[in-house]
């Protein structure tokens, strides 16, 4: 099954507390994984920030509004009891428990009610239409931020001019801690290329060893030959190191090629490149940066 919402997990979550007992928070979760007999994939699967897992990050927020409804409590760090509330509730035998249901307590109405200097917006967003939680809400329209941010930065590139390009990879590069200096980087890129090599480039400031680069503006694929060219010249200069850019895309077959010989060659397509870019700032700049925290229990232990 697909993994449910925070809504769906409400009254099951509710359920397996209504023992009475005072349960640790990842056995709730565990217990949830069990109910709704979740796949060793959809309970792994990680929200895009990579930090902690969808379904985990819906339990938590399950358990958040009901208690901010005042259904359970934790009087005790990472552990969680139902209230009476909740055991009244309970035994009105409800079909079903959402946030639209959580409504009817006044403590969840003002939890999610605009306050004064928010806009008129509510402190917490609640998205009953997509049932996603405040987190998957933030995280994935950062997502598609930067998607449509990629598409925008590889549209620029390609627009560039050819020597503008040859900058572009040389900033990249030496943003991302190899070349050494930015005049050494540059002056070893920026010649007119010999034998399918546009440069060579030091793999640290040390100069430890070299980094031969390939760099093509193109449109379509590239071909899975011009690949094999690149890495000839690799071997002909006793090379053990290869990056090969391209504003396009690789074949798959280009990828299988680079996995089966003995030179080091790593590909960078037009999306790889743009991700680059956004991730060490080239040709980018900072709009706005939100901060999410959480409560750091540790600090707050007295053990």
């Amino acid at each position: 099954m697909a993994i449910p919402d925070y809504q769906m997990i409400m009254l099951p979550l509710l359920g397996l507390l209504s023992d009475g007992k005072t349960h640790k928070f990842r056995d709730l979760v565990e217990g949830m994984v069990a109910h709704f007999k979740l796949t060793s994939q959809e309970r792994d699967k990680l929200l895009p920030s990579g930090r902690t897992t969808v379904f985990y990050d819906r339990v938590h927020w399950a358990k958040t509004y009901l208690k901010k409804a005042g259904l359970v409590k934790s009087e005790k760090r990472a552990f969680v009891e139902i209230t009476q509330r909740g055991r009244n509730f309970l035994k009105s035998k409800p079909k079903e428990l959402n946030a639209k249901t959580l409504e009817q307590f006044e403590e969840f109405r003002e939890f999610v009610s605009p306050k004064p200097g928010d806009g008129g917006k509510p402190v917490i967003p609640v998205d009953i239409e997509t049932r996603k939680t405040p987190e998957e809400l933030l995280e994935y329209s950062y997502q598609e931020l930067r998607v449509n941010l990629a598409q925008d930065v590889l549209e620029q590139v390609k627009s560039c001019s050819p020597k503008f390009f040859e900058n572009l990879v040389v900033d990249l590069l030496t943003r991302m801690g190899y070349g050494g200096s930015r005049r050494d980087a540059g002056e070893a890129i920026g010649g007119k290329g010999d034998g399918g090599v546009d440069g060579i480039i030091k793999e640290d400031k040390l100069g430890l060893d070299a980094i031969y680069i390939q760099a093509k503006r193109w449109e379509m694929p590239v071909p899975v030959k011009e690949v094999r060219d690149f890495a000839g010249s690799l071997l002909a200069k006793k090379a053990r190191k290869g990056i090969f850019i391209t504003t396009s895309s690789f074949p798959h077959s280009a990828y299988d090629f680079v996995k089966n010989i003995e030179h080091r060659i790593i590909l960078i397509d037009g999306k790889m490149l743009a991700d680059l870019m956004i991730e060490h700032n080239v040709g980018l700049s900072v709009q706005n940066v939100f901060e999410i925290k959480r409560i750091d229990s540790d600090y707050f232990s007295e053990e």
